[in-house]
């Protein structure tokens, strides 16, 4: 842990458990109403006549932190289900520079890296990264087997390759070696200067860490904590006794020091609710969190965390995404979160938790 010094006195808290500064290091825009957009059909599926635009974006997070006097530095946007990456990134930039509260200032955009050709593959992302505040790539790998409507730890977005584990293999079953197409367009990443942002199942980790190994001049951040599934259940009538699922906690962490120790590898703290639902709404569940966020930042170091609020619809779902009806709103996500670290980093260290951290991983000044 580091202890509190003179360099405090440039960071000072706002109050006792608010940051001065923040850099939202993920979030999304969608519109898939009827005159929406043409490349969101598969989202359209998911959450039809649904709108969330930069104007919301302003009205949800960034006035009431600006309101609470804490100084906003922009956001980044990561691809939210596209049919066509390349038409969802040229959106996001429009709605920026058609909103005078736009924050944008990087685009995480979605990108098949599993593609056979890899000379078409190449030529592909250089023109996707020449779009302005393209600064990096996702394409969504949570796999424990097929979706089966969600009963697994599979990411819905999924569906489009069901069965495929591009960081374990698939044929024949896994083979604990990541798909050779996959790891062509994964190298890629590193000659047009592009990040990825690696979503995956906890038991995933491990051979995701053997990638990045082989690929240190790629910048990988992982999402949402490493995803560890429903810790406890369910998220209501808590009366404090129940115990996390061990089995799944023993699994993440395995895969998370194996992540840490590539230095090229960083961590979003971020959609918390996932790994325990309604964690807001008991001390036991905000003691589990609380304990998750310290063990992950001791792990990988402030100058590897970063903090995102993932709002794209409302505190619940954005928390969550749909495990719970109940989720902190971006001030009291980011309240909580500062006061987990607050004792034991400098506010230097918890500057780059906040803001430093994101801000330099995506190459942003």
């Amino acid at each position: 842990m580091h202890n509190k010094s003179a360099d405090d006195k440039a960071f000072g808290s706002k109050g006792n458990n608010l940051p001065v500064r923040f850099f939202d290091a993920h979030h999304h825009f969608l519109d898939t109403k009827a005159n929406g957009t043409s490349f969101q059909v598969f989202l359209a599926s998911l959450m039809p006549e649904t709108t969330y635009l930069p104007d919301h974006y302003y009205r949800d997070v960034i006035a009431p932190l600006n309101a609470a006097g804490i100084e906003f530095l922009g956001s980044v946007h990561v691809e939210c289900l596209p049919d066509d990456g390349y038409e969802e990134a040229k959106w996001v930039l429009h709605q920026s520079c058609a909103c005078s509260s736009a924050s944008v200032k990087g685009i995480v955009a979605s990108f098949h890296l599993g593609r056979e050709n890899t000379v078409t593959a190449n030529k592909e992302l250089e023109k996707l990264a020449a779009i302005p505040h393209v600064k990096g790539i996702r394409w969504i790998l949570d796999c424990v087997g097929k979706y089966e409507g969600g009963k697994t730890a599979t990411h819905v977005a999924t569906i489009r390759h069901d069965g495929i584990d591009f960081l374990r293999g698939s044929e024949g079953g896994y083979d604990g070696r990541a798909i050779p197409s996959f790891e062509r367009g994964f190298a890629l990443l590193a000659s047009h200067q592009l990040t990825f942002d690696l979503q995956c199942a906890p038991a995933q980790l491990l051979e995701a860490a053997n990638l990045c190994s082989r690929h240190p001049s790629v910048k990988v951040v992982i999402d949402h904590l490493g995803k560890p599934r429903m810790l406890l259940r369910p998220d209501s009538n808590d009366d404090g006794t129940a115990f996390p699922d061990e089995r799944e906690l023993a699994v993440w962490r395995e895969g998370m020091r194996a992540m840490a120790s590539n230095e090229n590898v960083y961590v979003k703290i971020s959609m918390l609710g996932y790994a325990v639902p309604g964690w807001v709404r008991s001390l036991s569940r905000i003691t589990l969190i609380k304990s998750l966020v310290q063990e992950t930042v001791k792990l990988f170091g402030p100058h590897r965390c970063m903090v995102a609020t993932n709002f794209f619809q409302d505190p619940a779902f954005s928390d969550s995404g749909g495990e719970s009806l109940v989720g902190p709103t971006p001030l009291e996500f980011l309240e909580l979160v500062y006061s987990f670290l607050k004792q034991d980093y400098t506010e230097k260290d918890l500057d780059f938790i906040f803001a430093s951290t994101a801000m330099e991983f995506y190459g942003i000044v």
